[in-house]
């Protein structure tokens, strides 16, 4: 057996019953392997602090599902296409499926901070791992995608800003459209 695991395994036994020291990773280290069964792993080049709060996310998206039914997926979803866990496998990134992913990392994080606000880099730091900063851009770029649609606004001094020429760092906190967040008291509040 790999002594490597997963860390969405070793965080909430993915609801699937087993401890870390029971989950192998086939030789690529793209897949865990769990009672036999395949299992995307997650990107391991997530940063730590961001892997926890994204597992976490998906965890209080699983608990959400059993109190709140299928409204609640959308959580679970977006945390399992952040830790690239599904959608375009992490290892072989293609242009949309890293913009998916970079949505879906947004909406997330926004879950899991309540009325806080994100930058765009803890996305690009989830999906680009060590190369984060060139995916910045495409960060800023899907921030403003997700801006049109309502599911966020953009930032700037903590001032809600609007446009596309925005020069110097920004912010981003949820729109009135994202769906389906955990209230203050853990709570579901669906919008």
């Amino acid at each position: 057996m790999n002594d490597r695991t997963c860390d969405t395994l070793t965080a909430g036994g993915h609801d699937r019953g087993v401890t870390s020291n029971q989950v192998d990773h086939t030789d690529d280290g793209h897949y865990i392997v769990v009672k036999g069964r395949r299992w995307r792993a997650t990107d391991p080049s997530i940063p730590d602090a961001l892997k926890t709060e994204l597992v976490s996310a998906l965890m209080t998206g699983r608990r959400l599902v059993k109190s709140d039914g299928d409204a609640a997926r959308v959580m679970v979803h977006d945390a399992k296409v952040a830790l690239g866990e599904r959608g375009d496998p992490w290892w072989e990134p293609t242009e949309q499926g890293t913009r998916d992913r970079l949505a879906a990392t947004m909406r997330t994080l926004l879950r899991s901070r309540g009325g806080s606000s994100i930058c765009p880099s803890d996305a690009a730091r989830t999906v680009g791992g060590d190369d984060w900063r060139e995916l910045m851009a495409t960060a800023r770029e899907v921030a403003l995608d997700l801006r049109a649609d309502g599911v966020v606004a953009v930032t700037q001094r903590g001032e809600v800003v609007s446009g596309t020429d925005l020069r110097g760092p920004i912010r981003i906190i949820a729109g009135d459209t994202l769906d389906f967040r955990p209230g203050p008291d853990g709570s579901a509040t669906a919008t």
